[in-house]
């Protein structure tokens, strides 16, 4: 079994790592401020980016990326995610990764010309709209909002939230119910809607645990009231809708774990540094007491682990494709999700005051991603996936 990263691939880890640290993590300090006004010192970065070769690592050279294999992308996913800008600054940021994949495997070559070239060239940004208030997010199948064709249209009805990104954003793909009558996983369709359409509405940014901020950051409750758009503005075939999500989401997973780990690594470099400069009396820093020992040991074993099950559930996937590492990809959904909010917990406590403030990122980091165990599936719903695969090996079969 070989565990060692080839030379060409830790190279490019190491100039994304000085990147982060040289161009993205400076301009943390400004995460409380307004978008817009953050927007021009982004703009230089991401132009940075681009002129030295960092741009959109997933992305074919055709459209400007680096053509990185999934578990290479999960390696530079990591360094990235050492800042909370530093996905945002390559243009490998969620949701518009995840649109642009759909669009390269699934657009038509009119669709890859409006929608894909311009977000691959960081000119514009997306949203992706799925999750009802209405409903439960764990069960995407059961949704409200509807697209019927009329006249070469698809009228687009319904009430969307934590459609992220939608603010400042050209366009979103929608989820919509097209075909109620057929079967459960082919009654919806994917639609791109142009945020100009007459009818949407943004109705506001949902405050997350109060902050509702503006542009790129931000979760949006959005409504669609007779939303007209042409017919050729669906994605990927009629009623594909939920097996596109899958497609999106099964690689979304890999980004989100490497980029977390990437939170986690940076939250326990934090730790160990202040537990070392912090004297809790003359001469005796905080890094003497053993039960500071015990959380870093003990995030230090978590976050090794959660790398190798990352990189394996990557290494499957790239080999027997999405559905056959379907265990493994919620195996490291859950897993992950908690060694984050364990090791971001641990660092904050080490910081104490100063931790719970936004003197540093571990409190902006604490309030975003405790959704992680929520957004791409409950914690609960992965745990019943792998559960129903390690008993089926012991002739046990689960229903939903």
């Amino acid at each position: 079994m070989d565990f060692s990263i080839p030379d060409p691939v830790r190279e490019l880890q190491g100039r994304f790592r000085e990147f982060v640290k040289a161009s993205v993590m400076p301009l943390e300090p400004r995460l409380g401020e307004k978008w817009s006004a953050l927007e021009p010192a982004l703009r230089s970065v991401r132009a940075h980016a681009k002129a030295t070769g960092l741009w959109a690592p997933f992305l074919p050279r055709s459209l400007g990326g680096l053509e990185l294999p999934l578990e290479q992308f999960a390696l530079v996913s990591e360094e990235l995610g050492r800042s909370p800008l530093g996905h945002y600054c390559v243009n490998g940021q969620a949701p518009d990764v995840g649109n642009m994949e759909l669009l390269l495997q699934f657009g038509t070559d009119k669709q890859k010309e409006r929608w894909l070239r311009p977000l691959a060239a960081g000119e514009i940004r997306s949203c992706f709209s799925m999750t009802e208030p209405e409903r439960p997010g764990s069960n995407p199948t059961w949704m409200s909002t509807t697209a019927l064709l009329r006249d070469g249209s698809w009228i687009i009805d319904g009430h969307k939230w934590f459609t992220s990104s939608a603010d400042g954003a050209r366009f979103a793909v929608v989820m919509a119910v097209t075909d109620p009558d057929a079967p459960v996983y082919m009654r919806a369709s994917m639609i791109m809607v142009p945020l100009d359409t007459p009818g949407f509405e943004l109705v506001r940014n949902i405050p997350v645990m109060g902050h509702a901020g503006e542009g790129w950051p931000t979760h949006s409750e959005v409504r669609y009231t007779a939303c007209r758009v042409p017919e050729e503005n669906l994605l990927g075939g009629r009623g594909a809708g939920f097996t596109l999500a899958q497609e999106r989401l099964g690689p979304g997973r890999i980004h989100h774990c490497m980029r977390w780990i990437g939170i986690c690594e940076r939250a326990i470099e934090m730790m160990c540094r202040h537990a070392g400069s912090r004297e809790i009396a003359p001469g005796r820093p905080l890094a003497t007491r053993q039960t500071v020992q015990e959380w870093i040991a003990e995030s230090r074993a978590e976050i090794d682990a959660a790398r190798l099950m990352v990189l394996h559930a990557a290494w499957k996937m790239e080999r027997v494709g999405q559905r056959e590492a379907r265990a493994e990809v919620s195996t490291i959904k859950f897993f992950v999700a908690n060694t984050l909010q364990r090791v971001l917990d641990r660092a904050i406590q080490v910081h104490g005051a100063l931790g719970t403030t936004d003197d540093t990122p571990l409190a902006y980091w604490y309030r975003h991603e405790r959704a992680a165990r929520i957004y791409d599936g409950p914690d609960e719903v992965h745990k019943l996936v792998v559960a129903k695969r390690v008993l089926r090996g012991f002739g046990v079969e689960l229903s939903k």
